[in-house]
């Protein structure tokens, strides 16, 4: 089963690198009209195809990487992901802070997105990196 869910190295489908191509640029967009609606406090309502498409392209992306290998969930950047998903959360239970949280979840997804490969693969359960040679 471990096999399965966790395979090391990693499945590389073709289908997953323009997959994610399309689903990141997708998932900037959306979510860059979310974070400045919010900050110009355009109603909810009209947010509200922007922020499905935020999610939508948010789990698929998730999905793309897990697919690829579970490990990622336990990496530097699987946890980063793991964490602008919390701050998401907290943004969706304390709305007065939304924008400020959601300003945090796409501060770590950028950075976690660009540290280096060092960080980015860092297993914290192998305690080293792992590399995709």
């Amino acid at each position: 089963m471990k096999e399965l869910l966790f395979p090391w190295p990693p499945r590389r489908p073709g289908w997953a690198r323009p997959a994610q191509v399309l689903f990141r640029t997708v998932h900037v967009a959306a979510m860059a009209l979310v974070l400045g609606g919010l900050a110009f406090d355009v109603p909810e309502g009209r947010l509200h195809v922007a922020g499905v498409l935020t999610v939508a392209s948010g789990v698929l992306l998730l999905a793309v990487e897990v697919a690829k290998t579970g490990v990622f969930l336990y990496t530097g950047a699987g946890v980063a992901s793991l964490l602008k998903l919390a701050l998401l959360g907290l943004g969706e239970a304390f709305p007065v802070a939304r924008f400020e949280l959601y300003l945090a979840a796409t501060l770590v997804a950028s950075v976690g997105s660009h540290m280096s490969g060092r960080w980015r693969h860092y297993s914290l359960l192998d305690r080293k990196v792992l590399r995709q040679d």
